[in-house]
């Protein structure tokens, strides 16, 4: 497989599986937007194996075998997400660490269910999500990794509370619960009126209380935003503001978020891009 063909099946995974991530990094520069595209069939692809697998403990195992080979030079040539992540780790200076993290954050949702309080979370949260801007700063801002690291981790930590507080029912059913059991437990939220879907006056004050520390995330990220190139500010405001719309959209829902995905719309998105630009 050619790497024009691999990056052009890289493309069709992010589009099929995260229209605000495609919508927002389309608007970089081609040779960036194919790495990043790259990055996330790469991050797609382990969640796949933990979420959908059928063995997911083996198969999770095997992908961390094949990615040190991967990076000892060893990969499989017709599996277009090695090919196109091999040719991005020859264009971009990459570190192969939070690619690692990742899989370890991974690993997490194998054994662990329940997160007891905010910072037990805030460290899964930081591995599954934060990890993906570490992999990104080559890319979008190769001459300031360093200095934009810390607000890079804080936009991963924003966008994963939004994951939870807007999949708590699919969770569910997949037998997690993110939200704090200790948190949930001050406001008087039982894990019985959860499974039961029961939006009660206590559940919106838990939901709230992560919602306003990811708000706090998303305001820490946007302040550097201005260090970055400028080929690269947009793309990564729209993907910030685009997913902190998502909180909006589920308050307005009356926090229906046990039987619900809720998603910013194309209309919205073209909103927010018109007062971004």
């Amino acid at each position: 497989m050619n790497v024009k063909q691999a990056y052009q099946e890289c493309e069709r995974v992010i589009a099929e599986n995260s229209r605000t991530f495609y919508k927002a990094f389309s608007l970089l520069p081609k040779a960036d937007r194919l790495a990043v595209w790259a990055v996330y069939a790469f991050c797609r692809r382990v969640d796949d194996l933990v979420d959908e697998g059928i063995e997911p403990v083996s198969s999770l195992h095997k992908f961390e075998v094949e990615f040190q080979a991967f990076l000892d030079g060893k990969y499989d040539e017709a599996d277009p997400m090695w090919v196109a992540l091999a040719d991005v780790f020859k264009r971009y200076d990459m570190d192969p660490e939070p690619f690692k993290e990742q899989l370890r954050g991974q690993e997490m949702d194998l054994t662990i269910h329940r997160y007891k309080t905010i910072d037990d979370l805030l460290v899964y949260c930081y591995h599954v999500a934060s990890t993906v801007g570490l992999m990104l700063l080559p890319i979008l801002a190769p001459a300031r990794k360093n200095e934009l690291r810390e607000d890079a981790i804080a936009l991963g930590l924003a966008m994963q509370l939004t994951n939870i507080l807007r999949d708590v029912g699919e969770d569910l059913g997949r037998g997690r619960i993110y939200m704090p059991t200790d948190r949930l437990a001050h406001f008087e939220v039982s894990e019985w009126c959860m499974r039961k879907g029961v939006i009660s006056k206590g559940f919106i004050q838990s939901w709230e209380e992560l919602a306003v520390l990811a708000e706090r995330y998303y305001d820490q990220a946007n302040q550097s935003i201005h260090l970055y190139p400028k080929r690269s500010q947009i793309p990564l405001k729209s993907a910030s503001h685009f997913y902190r719309h998502i909180l909006s959209t589920i308050r307005e829902k009356d926090y229906r978020v046990f039987d619900t995905k809720h998603f910013v719309s194309d209309e919205q998105k073209a909103e927010i891009l018109a007062v971004l630009h």
